[in-house]
């Protein structure tokens, strides 16, 4: 079980973003960000949004650096991988 990050490079709210994911496991995905203190209205479906301020903490904490195509590929190997047509009629703040 690993929990893996990609570099921040997705533009919102004034900030980059990375995905923090787990390549088998949402209980281990929730438990390591809510240790981290990652808010849970930072998690969308199957990954959390991080800023990049918090990239360097996350990966010092334990989290693997990858590239998206691995994050992607992880989730679709994992089965938690929620499509893009599944995430339309997601309210993502709850």
């Amino acid at each position: 079980m690993t929990v893996l990050i990609d570099v921040p490079r997705w533009p919102a709210h004034g900030t980059l973003w990375s995905h923090l994911i787990s390549d088998s496991s949402l209980d281990e995905l929730h438990a390591f960000a809510w240790g981290m203190g990652i808010p849970k209205r930072g998690f969308d479906l199957d990954h959390y949004d991080v800023p990049r301020e918090r990239y360097d903490e996350i990966v010092a904490a334990g989290a693997h650096p990858a590239t998206m195509r691995e994050i992607v590929l992880a989730l679709r190997t994992s089965g938690l991988r929620v499509p893009a047509r599944d995430r339309a009629g997601h309210n993502r703040r709850r």
